[in-house]
Parts: C-alpha cells; structure tokens; sequence
C-alpha cells in the first residue's frame, strides 16, 4: 500500500519534485501554475500546448493569440462586435454581425481545442459554431427564429462550457480533455 503523507491522502502520482509545505508535494510539472497553487486554480488555467509538430500547428501558435495582451483584445473584440455593435443596428445587419462574433468566438475555441485539448472548447467551440450557422440562416431570411434571444443563447453557450469543464475537472482532476479518458 502507498504512503500517505501527514494529512492522510495519497500523494499526487508520479516523482515529487520540491513541495511548498509538507502536506502536498508538487507534481511532475512544477512550472505549470495548477501544480503550484492549487486545484482551484486548475480550471482558469489553459493547459499546456501539444507539441507543435507540423507546420500547421505552428502557424495556429504563431496566429492565435491564447495568452497575453493578443488574448484580452480577441475576446475585447469578439464582445464589442457582438454585444456593443450589433444591438444598435437593423434586424438583417445585426444578425449578421451577431454570427460573425460567433464565428470568431468559436472558431478560436475550435482551434485551441485542437492545440490543447481544453475541455470547454469542445462545447463552446461547436456550440457557437452551431449559433452561427443559424444567425446566418436568419439573416438571410431575414427574422429572428428564436424570439430575439441570440445574445442570450451566445452566453447560454459559454455556461453550458465552462459547466463542462468544472464538471470534467471534478471527475478527471484535468481540464485537457485526453483520447482513453
């Protein structure tokens, strides 16, 4: 049977490397900020890229802004241009600015799932993909097939994500989602 440290639980699985304290060693990869500050932490941390190990993986890195200044203005974008412009225009206009904020919203998650396997963006990602397909579709017929609420269902999607990941988080202590998992 393992050891247990003081506390009574098991330590984290494989070599611990330097602890802050005697009651949880840090795991194998100390650097990454979910191993050093705790659990609860985990989930608002990205987590490490996959190798970039073909030319498109690494123009994805070099174009997708997931870290940093990049970042906060994408997303400073992606919400002005669906919730600050597009309220204040006609009906055919702001749908059409509504799916192409949808676009940009879940393309990107689309893309980071595929360099990090984050667990949210596989719902966000499809699910604004998915919105913006009808957004375009009302555009084109010109009325809104779900009462007006596209903004409603833009954040509707983002919740049902992150429950996603805080739910995956609690059952695999992970929020990369991992083929055999």
């Amino acid at each position: 049977m393992p050891s247990t440290n003081p506390a009574g639980t098991q330590p984290a699985p494989g070599p611990p490397v330097e602890s802050r304290g005697a009651a949880k060693p840090i795991r194998e990869n100390a650097r990454h900020p979910t191993n050093a500050r705790g659990p609860w932490l985990a989930w608002l941390c990205e987590p490490p890229d996959l190798p970039a190990d073909t030319n498109l993986k690494r123009a994805v890195d070099r174009v997708v802004p997931r870290r940093g200044a990049g970042y906060l203005l994408y997303w400073g974008a992606v919400v002005a241009i669906g919730f600050g412009l597009a309220p204040h225009l006609p009906l055919r206009s702001r749908l059409a600015v509504e799916g192409t904020a949808s676009v940009l919203a879940g393309g990107w998650c689309a893309l980071n799932f595929w360099r990090c396997r984050h667990a949210h963006c596989v719902v966000s990602g499809g699910g604004w993909l998915a919105l913006s397909l009808l957004l375009f579709v009302e555009a084109a017929i010109g009325r809104s097939l779900v009462g007006g609420d596209e903004q409603v269902l833009f954040v509707g999607v983002l919740a049902a994500a992150l429950a996603f990941e805080c739910l995956w988080y609690r059952a695999h202590g992970t929020q990369r989602l991992e083929s055999g998992l």
